[in-house]
């Protein structure tokens, strides 16, 4: 029979009760800590390592147990077992152990870490120990947790997903030794982006369950093949990492066009864009904006990996045939972690039915899903916000051109918008668009008179905003309106009308992405750059496969704090070299987005990297950027001016001008 103290800590808690013992039966949070690489370091310095983990280990370990009224159940010389009579409590004293050891030991090479596993359910107990299946399952997420972290089940995570300062990571289903079944695995932190980077870095997964049991591990060193990895690319996907909502959360997916003519794609895109509003602006729904679900368009995916890239349980997805005056659409509702189908319907109508069947969609997905409504939302739900099937056409083939941001698309949308205002002169959405469009003509410099676009935009939006505010609760189309309005309000220098434009559009719709985008962009060109980032970290939330323009504003934010720094100070650089990564990720999603490669320019100039600098300016005015000219040319200062202050309607005239004078020293 082979030493029981020979085992990994794992195979060691797997045991099961003495019959000399009176044993009980009750239900627990168990919690299973055990320390990294603990043998390894016993064989380089017994004693240090027995005082490491006796006394300075012990002692954070035991204050945190007594202050969550745990029970040790069990104690070896590198792991621990307690027993909670709480789930949260549990949960609350893993996360505190590991973040009192971060902040004993940092980074250091050599710290202590520990491995934590959490499970709940019934146990069987006696005078000495405490056993069974819910002790082994905690035991088997130790093993798979990542140094440092608090991995925990199903069960612990259903128990306190709700509350605010925990977020929770899906690492999946996994199939453990000893368990006939796969359990499902969650990891938990109070910071979302640390524990993502951290388990990114360590390629582990990690998993929260209802009973919990932590296992406390001290671990000599982190394997150089796990650091060496590019800090980057690390850094890169945790902002795209998913976490999972405390709402009922849902992605729907784009809708596929199976009509025989490809020129429909706008008819299904269209469903789709609907279908997120309708269900966007529901208080009980966490959604995921379209950006993001737009990135699985046409690839052959499973629901369980969509689910876990977007941080959701359920999807939606279906398809739209559009001949003649007919529709035939299908959707069906889908669990993630399951990939099952909650239900499925088709719905063969006419044309102008349309909105009807959007309505049907929206309300067998509240009720398989039990969201509770609001007296406004249950009454007007599905409502329409144009009364012309035709005009909606008109808007959504507009919508398409727009989004290519070219000025011969940006023109031919602008005349679908106005087409469809034509049929329905109310109609809201289509007036706000159409300022989109005029504003985008002033922004790019796309219009022969800028100024004129500019008043264009305002008056459009204006009309936009009084339609939409006519609408009955919760004014559908609002949201949409005033989100323009903030826009042109920003680059027409109005900070505080931008700033209550965002205000509202996030407060009307929580689920809003863009809402959130547009306030972080108002607080950069207000000069509150770390204000700004915490928006963007919430529209990064509902968008977490985010567009090249969300690490266009990062890097803003990290540029204007830069600038606020004093000149050449070592917190100004560090500012400056995050907005150079952000502006080179911008690139890489986008290498023909014009303003990143001007802010690249500058923060290259600022970091002394002047070569660089220039033969980024050089690549602009090969791609035909009208400001690069211009600084070329250095013959009309009063244009170059102008345009600059057109391009960065910044509150603080002094980051204009750094931008202009590093832009003119690249230039030479």
């Amino acid at each position: 029979m082979p030493d029981n103290t020979t085992l990994p800590i794992s195979d060691r808690m797997v045991v099961e009760p003495t019959t000399a013992a009176r044993t009980t039966r009750r239900l627990a949070a168990i919690l299973l800590a055990d320390v990294v690489g603990y043998s390894g370091m016993m064989s380089r310095d017994e004693e240090g390592t027995h005082a490491l983990v006796a006394r300075k280990l012990r002692q954070l370990i035991d204050f945190n147990i007594k202050r969550y009224d745990g029970r040790f159940a069990r104690s070896t010389g590198d792991g621990t077992l307690v027993e909670f009579g709480s789930a949260l409590d549990a949960v609350r004293c893993g996360l505190d152990i590991q973040r009192g050891l971060t902040e004993r030991h940092g980074a250091e090479p050599d710290r202590v870490q520990l491995r934590i596993g959490i499970n709940t359910g019934d146990v069987l107990a006696d005078d000495r120990d405490i056993y069974g299946n819910s002790v082994n399952i905690a035991a088997r997420l130790q093993a798979l947790a990542a140094p440092g972290t608090v991995y925990v089940s199903q069960s612990i995570y259903d128990q306190t997903r709700s509350e605010p300062d925990l977020f929770f990571v899906d690492r999946g289903q996994h199939r453990v030794k000893n368990i006939p079944y796969p359990i499902h695995v969650f990891e938990v932190a109070f910071d979302p982006v640390r524990v993502s980077i951290h388990s990114r870095l360590l390629r582990k997964r990690v998993g929260l369950p209802v009973m919990i049991i932590a296992v406390a591990a001290l671990a000599a060193a982190i394997s150089t093949t796990l650091v060496d990895r590019d800090q980057k690319e690390v850094i890169r996907e945790a902002r795209t990492s998913a976490l999972l909502p405390d709402k009922r959360s849902i992605a729907v997916l784009p809708f596929l066009n199976i009509s025989s003519d490809p020129e429909q794609e706008y008819f299904s895109d269209g469903m789709t864009e609907d279908l997120i509003t309708e269900l966007s602006r529901l208080t009980g729904l966490f959604v995921i904006a379209r950006n993001s679900v737009y990135t699985f368009k046409g690839k052959a995916v499973k629901a369980e990996q969509v689910s876990r890239e977007l941080g959701v349980r359920y999807l939606v997805e279906g398809s739209v045939r559009k001949a003649n005056n007919r529709i035939r659409i299908t959707a069906q509702l889908i669990d993630g972690n399951t990939g099952y189908h909650v239900w499925a319907e088709y719905y063969d109508r006419d044309l102008h039915d349309v909105f009807t069947v959007q309505e049907e969609i929206a309300r067998r997905i509240t009720g398989a899903l039990a969201v509770k409504l609001t007296s406004d939302e249950e009454n007007h739900m599905g409502r329409p916000y144009t009364s012309s099937e035709v005009a909606w056409e008109y808007f959504m083939r507009g919508a398409e051109l727009y989004r290519r941001f070219t000025p011969k698309d940006n023109a031919n949308a602008r005349t679908l918008f106005e087409q469809a205002i034509a049929l329905d002169p109310k109609f809201a959405r289509a007036y706000a668009n159409l300022a989109a469009t005029h504003r985008q003509d002033y922004y790019g410099r796309w219009s022969p008179d800028p100024e004129s676009s500019e008043n264009l935009a305002y008056r459009m939006v204006e009309k936009a905003v009084e339609l939409a505010d006519n609408e009955r609760e919760p004014k559908p189309s609002l949201p949409f309106a005033l989100e323009q309005r903030g826009w042109v309000a920003l680059y027409s220098r109005k900070y505080g009308e931008a700033t209550e434009a965002a205000e509202q559009v996030v407060r009307r719709n929580h689920n809003s992405a863009d809402g959130y985008i547009l306030w972080a962009q108002v607080l950069v060109y207000s000069g509150q750059p770390r204000e700004a980032l915490q928006k963007l970290d919430e529209a990064s939330k509902h968008n977490p496969k985010f567009p090249y323009s969300y690490d266009y504003i990062r890097g803003q934010a990290n540029y204007v704090s830069g600038v606020q720094y004093p000149k050449g100070s070592d917190a100004s650089m560090e500012h400056f070299e995050k907005a150079r990564e952000d502006f080179q990720e911008a690139l890489r999603k986008n290498d023909n987005y014009r303003p990143a490669r001007s802010y690249l320019v500058a923060v290259l100039t600022e970091l002394g990297q002047l070569d660089e600098a220039k033969n980024q300016m050089n690549i602009s005015l090969q791609k035909g950027e009208p400001l690069v000219t211009l600084l070329k040319d250095r013959t009309q200062q009063a244009l170059i001016k102008k345009q600059i202050r057109a391009m960065t309607p910044f509150e603080d005239q002094m980051i204009s001008d750094r931008l202009e004078d590093a832009w003119l020293k690249a230039a030479n």
